[in-house]
């Protein structure tokens, strides 16, 4: 059982609207929230619809829900924006780790 499978299977896709208001496709990548005590939740997302084979550009969202709505609200602080990228980084490098000792590492 492994969980490259459960990722691909069950993607989140939420809209975004551009700036001329048409929405696009985004696939969540990675939810998580700091240990800052804030309770701020992020999302990392990517174009849903683009070639997974090649790199593609991450974005990331401060995010709310309300009432199983997602609202999103853009990172402008450079000091949050650090927060965030070290722990995107970390949790991602976490991944990478994970799956390329097959998941036995620390257990």
């Amino acid at each position: 059982m492994t969980d490259e499978n459960n990722l691909t299977e069950d993607a989140e896709i939420i809209y975004i609207p551009d700036d001329e208001g048409n929405e696009e496709a985004f696939e969540v990548i990675m939810r998580f929230e700091l240990d800052d005590g804030t309770d701020r939740k992020y999302l990392m997302v990517v174009p849903a619809e683009e070639d997974t084979e090649e790199e593609q550009e991450v974005f990331a969202f401060r995010y709310e829900e309300e009432n199983e709505e997602i609202k999103l609200f853009p990172i402008e602080e450079q000091e949050e924006w650090d927060m965030v990228e070290e722990t995107f980084n970390t949790l991602i490098g976490e991944f990478d780790e994970a799956e390329t000792d097959g998941g036995s590492k620390g257990q």
